[in-house]
């Protein structure tokens, strides 16, 4: 297998990674290990977990499968801090206060003594960078994290870490995880750049569209009951526009073409893309990662790349999957995409 480093560390990853959103709801914790267990049994090895999945449950989960695993150096653990996990005035947010209180906490609910890569979930523009910063550099010069990283940055933000890590000899990030798929190419714009010229790496979450990309959805009015659009509303429900699900029946019909499923594609397209390191994938079943272990080892078929590129152009998008950070303001308005050229 390809195993990639994550920026300019030495930490090897597989080409995909396990996202485990689902963990601790809707997938109960029996099947949650189970799949965690058949992912590391397939050579997956890094976890991508956050504090406030599922109150808590999703490390819970992911503390177990490990000691059912039995070798804690098999399994990179990504965790992430930012979002409310209390009503208090300190339960959120990038304050030296909550990064190391929370790190306690994720470590305490997991059973271990230290976290691989912590994650700030996403930026805090109420708190001094070199807070939030040298907090995270105590953190690994004490031995409880390894690697920071962060997520769903925008480029100048990350670049501003970069810039003041390197200039107070801090520890510097090595990953920042956006959004990116087909249907969202936007950080080709900056981000991408960004991390080729600074040795960081892209792990990023949604390679599969929230399903658009597999299919799953045939209209935006009707949307599989066990969905995300369905089961969490809100940013995720405005994730599904009849733009994108043209665009995923136009994939499913080149996937046919290759004896791939629309899903494996999509899922090998981000793979490939420059600074990946490994796209997320977070299955709610057991069935749902055995169809997407082929992309570990399958090769994007190098005469797809252009067309599709005539869906949707590099730098651009027809759905907005950066509308969980509240920095971006492009608002998306497209017609509906035309088929590839043959």
């Amino acid at each position: 297998m390809d195993y990639r480093s994550l920026g300019r560390s030495g930490f090897k990853v597989a080409p995909m990674a396990l996202g485990t959103f689902n963990f601790g709801g809707p997938t109960d914790e029996e099947t949650s290990i189970r799949i965690m267990l058949r992912a590391l049994e397939a050579g997956i090895n890094l976890f991508d977990i956050a504090n406030s999945y599922n109150e808590g449950r999703s490390e819970t989960f992911v503390g177990e499968a490990i000691r059912q695993w039995g070798r804690r150096d098999d399994v990179v653990v990504a965790t992430k801090v930012h979002f409310p996990v209390g009503s208090g005035p300190n339960d959120s947010g990038n304050s030296r206060y909550h990064i190391i209180r929370e790190c306690d906490r994720s470590l305490a609910r997991m059973g271990l003594d230290h976290i691989d890569l912590l994650q700030l979930h996403r930026p805090d523009f109420s708190v001094p960078a070199e807070e939030t910063f040298r907090a995270l550099d105590d953190l690994v010069t004490s031995g409880k994290v390894r690697y920071i990283g962060t997520s769903s940055f925008p480029a100048w933000k990350l670049m501003e870490a970069v810039a003041l890590t390197d200039r107070r000899g801090w520890v510097r990030p090595v990953v920042e995880q956006p959004p990116y798929n087909l249907l969202d190419r936007r950080v080709e714009n900056e981000m991408v750049p960004l991390c080729l010229a600074h040795g960081l790496s892209l792990v990023p979450y949604a390679p599969l569209a929230q399903g658009v990309l597999a299919g799953r959805y045939t209209s935006k009015d009707n949307p599989p009951k066990d969905s995300r659009a369905v089961t969490r509303g809100g940013v995720y429900s405005d994730r599904v526009t009849n733009s994108g699900i043209a665009i995923g029946a136009e994939v499913a019909r080149l996937a046919a073409e290759t004896g791939a499923s629309a899903g494996q594609l999509a899922m090998a397209w981000v793979r490939d893309q420059p600074a990946v390191a490994a796209p997320l994938f977070g299955p709610r079943t057991m069935e749902q990662l055995e169809h997407m272990l082929p992309v570990l080892d399958m090769a994007f078929p190098p005469d797809l790349l252009a067309k599709f590129d005539a869906l949707v152009p590099p730098g651009s998008a027809v759905t907005n999957f950066h509308n969980g950070a509240r920095w971006m303001k492009q608002v998306l308005d497209v017609p509906l995409p035309t088929r590839a050229e043959e």
